[in-house]
C-alpha cells in the first residue's frame, strides 16, 4: 500500500492531493496513509483486503469514503476523524450486527450509507433499525425509507463543492452575451445593406443626370446645326444645286446686260 501511496501521489505534496484511488492494492491494514493529507476529499480502498481499520489517519475533509470488498467486521471508531464523511461503502465486508454500526452515529453528516452483503443485513427491521440509529441518513444501500431508489447524490453533492451551480449561472451569461453579440452583428449588417443600397440609389441617379446632361448636349448641338443652316438659307448663300444664290443672281444680271449691248 505504500508504494501505491507514493505512485498515486506523484511526487505532489500529499496536502496537494484532493482524491487518492489506492483499488486492489493488497494489505490488511493501513499504511502510507498519514494525517499529512489534510484535503483529501474522496478516498477509494476497494478490494484491497483490510481486515482492521486501526491506524485509519484523522482526515478533517474526506466526504467520500470507498471500503467495499474487504474483510472488516468492526472497529468503524476509527474513522472518527473524519467528521464531515457523507458517504461511506461498506458493500462486501463481514459485518454482521447493528452494535458495529454505533460508531457511525457520531457522523453527523452521513447521507448514504451502503451495507448490501454483509450479514448485518438479513437482521429483522434492518433497514428500519439503521434509519432509527442514524437520523441524518437519506439512503441505506441505494434507497430512502420510502424504498425510492437514490437519485446520483454523488453527482449533486461534487457539483455543489465543485461550484458548478456558479459555473452555470456564468454559462447563462455567457449565452446572453452571445445573444446581444449576434443582434449587434445583425444590425450592422442591415446597416451595411442600407448603406449599400443608399449608394447603389446615389449612382443610379448620377446615370441618369449623365445621360440627361448627354442628350442636353446633343440636342444643343442639333440645334446649333440646324440653326446654322436655317441662316445660311435664310442669308441666301446656297440655291438648289449647292451654288451660292448671290453669285447666280449676278451671272443673270451680267448676262442681260451683254444681251442689251
Amino acid at each position: 500500500m505504500e508504494k501505491r501511496v507514493a505512485l498515486e501521489s506523484r511526487g505532489r505534496n500529499p496536502s496537494q492531493l484532493k482524491e487518492l484511488n489506492l483499488d486492489n492494492c493488497r494489505s490488511t491494514n493501513i499504511l502510507g496513509l498519514t494525517d499529512e493529507f489534510v484535503n483529501l476529499e474522496i478516498l477509494s480502498l476497494n478490494n484491497v483486503g483490510l481486515t482492521t481499520l486501526k491506524g485509519f489517519p484523522s482526515l478533517p475533509k474526506l466526504r467520500k469514503l470507498e471500503l467495499s470488498d474487504n474483510r472488516i467486521s468492526n472497529g468503524l471508531n476509527f474513522l472518527n476523524g473524519c467528521k464531515k464523511l457523507t458517504h461511506l461503502n461498506l458493500s462486501g465486508n463481514k459485518i454482521k450486527d447493528l452494535e458495529t454500526l454505533k460508531p457511525l452515529e457520531e457522523f453527523e453528516n452521513l447521507k448514504n450509507l451502503d451495507l448490501f452483503n454483509n450479514e448485518v443485513t438479513c437482521i429483522e427491521d434492518y433497514r428500519s433499525k439503521v434509519f432509527a440509529l442514524h437520523p441524518s441518513l437519506k439512503y441505506l444501500d441505494g434507497f430512502d425509507k420510502e424504498d425510492r431508489e437514490a437519485e446520483d447524490s454523488d453527482a449533486e453533492e461534487e457539483d455543489e463543492m465543485n461550484g458548478n451551480n456558479d459555473s452555470e449561472e456564468d454559462g447563462s451569461d455567457v449565452e446572453e452575451e452571445e445573444d446581444d453579440e449576434d443582434i449587434s452583428l445583425s444590425a450592422v449588417y442591415n446597416e451595411n445593406l442600407e448603406e449599400e443600397s443608399s449608394a447603389s440609389s446615389l449612382y443610379e441617379g448620377s446615370d441618369v443626370s449623365e445621360e440627361e446632361d448627354v442628350d442636353e448636349e446633343d440636342g444643343d448641338g442639333e440645334n446649333d446645326a440646324d440653326g446654322e443652316h436655317n441662316n445660311k438659307v435664310q442669308d441666301g448663300e446656297e440655291n438648289a444645286d449647292g451654288v451660292p444664290e448671290e453669285s447666280t443672281r449676278g451671272k443673270k444680271r451680267k448676262h442681260e446686260d451683254d444681251d442689251e449691248n
